[in-house]
Order: C-alpha cells, then structure tokens, then sequence
C-alpha cells in the first residue's frame, strides 16, 4: 500500500522547469526569442539557473550590494570569499565554467594585464604563476577545485583592460547575441555580459544584461526600469554605466 501511494505522488508530482532566463523572464509583446545553437556558450548562459525570485544581490562579504536595486535576479553560481570575482572576472568565470564544461581543456585561457598568457593546462599540469613564468610545482589535477583555483588566479591578475583586448569587436550589431559582452577596459572600466536575445518582424533586437561590480558581488540580471528587464542599442538606460550599452563598446568570445 504504501509503495502504490508513493508510485502515485511520483506520477501526478508536476514536473518543475529549471528556472533560468528563459523560463523567468516573459518575452515582450511584439518579438520572439532568439535560439541559441545547441552547445552554445549562449545556450549555457540561458540555462544558468536562477536564485528564488527576490533574492538580494549581495557582496562577497554577505552585505547587499550597491547594485541591488537594479536587480531583475540573481544567477546562482559562487560569489568567492574575496573581493576578486568583479565585472570582467565574472565574464572569465562563465566563460571559463562553458569550456570546463565541456571538457576543451585547451580553449581555456585568458591573458594577465601584463600580457602573460595563462592557460588551465599549464595549471591542470602542475604548473604555478611566478612572475610571468610558469613554475612546476604540483601534480596534474583535471579537477573542478584545481580549476576554481586557477579561475581566482586569473581574476587577481586579468581584468577589463585584458579581456578587452582578447575579445572581437561585432562589427555588425544586428547579429548581437547570448554570449556578447559591452565592454571597456579601464581602472576600473566595466562590463555587462548578454544572458538572452529577442527580436521583433523588424529585426530589431533587446536582450537580457548580467553583470558583477565592485566590490565583488553576485552575478545579477539587471532590470532597465522597474518590472522591465529588457535593454536595446536605442536609448542609454539609467544605470550605473549604462553609456556602454552602445555598438562600439559590444565584443565576443567567438
């Protein structure tokens, strides 16, 4: 008897979708989303699960953070113990999560500002930062905290100024997709990382932003006015550093 009401609770138990941008975020009326390519790192990013909606965007420390009334939601991934994981390393962070999971060890690598070349396998190998030189110092570890480890060593020493530079200019931004990062390299500069696209008949564009700041803080969606989430290339939104929202400052991985 009890086996059967077990069996019943699991047949008639409504299935509950991930809840990520796609399925928090309702498309304006009028567009309709765009598809990311299966694998895609902009595929990744729309399945990024979301903290309950309301949750505040706090910092590093547990304070909530400066930003927190733009926020639309919180992606729930790590924040870290220290004040590192900013606006560009948490662009890094996803990035450098979508390739680990995928298993394209090689693809992983980011350049310091200096312009040394930092690669996980290098680091996976054994290998530690020592003046912009490898030293071999361990035993080859492929695992997630080896990893993590080698993702805070980029953020202490890449930034905007670095990953702009690695980035390519979208040099049409029609073709602006999940994925896509308006950025500009500074002390400290800034960076937003598109997290989802829609388009209307016209083929004009609005899209989803996430960002981290300063100090380092959950890695939230941003609302461009109270209750609406979505930003487009037309009109500067009226949040801190929205003027980046524009053509010329928009790059990619890929």
């Amino acid at each position: 008897m009890k086996t059967l009401l077990i069996l019943s609770l699991l047949l008639y138990t409504p299935f509950s979708p991930a809840d990520n941008v796609l399925t928090r975020f309702r498309v304006p009326e009028g567009y309709h989303q765009v598809a990311a390519q299966p694998g895609s790192f902009g595929a990744y990013l729309q399945n990024l699960p979301l903290k309950p909606a309301g949750t505040l965007t706090l910092t590093y420390k547990g304070d909530v953070a400066a930003t927190d009334a733009e926020t639309a939601a919180v992606v729930d991934i790590s924040v870290g113990h220290g004040d590192l994981q900013q606006c560009a390393d948490v662009v890094m962070r996803l990035r450098g999560e979508y390739l680990y999971s995928q298993k394209r060890y090689n693809d992983i690598s980011f350049k310091f500002v200096s312009g040394f070349k930092c690669d996980y396998i290098h680091y996976a190998d054994g290998y530690r930062y020592h003046n912009d030189h490898w030293v071999l110092k361990a035993k080859k570890d492929y695992g997630y905290k080896t990893f993590m480890n080698y993702m805070q060593l980029v953020f202490a020493y890449a930034g905007t100024l670095s990953l702009e530079k690695e980035l390519k200019p979208v040099t049409d931004p029609t073709t602006l997709k999940a994925g896509d990062v308006f950025i500009h390299g500074g002390s400290p500069g800034h960076c937003f990382i598109v997290m989802d696209v829609v388009e209307n008949a016209q083929h004009q564009k609005q899209f989803l932003l996430a960002q981290s700041f300063m100090p380092a803080q959950n890695l939230q969606v941003l609302q461009n006015a109270p209750g609406y989430y979505w930003f487009s290339m037309d009109k500067i939104p009226s949040i801190w550093y929205g003027e980046l929202i524009k053509p010329n400052y928009l790059k990619k991985f890929d």
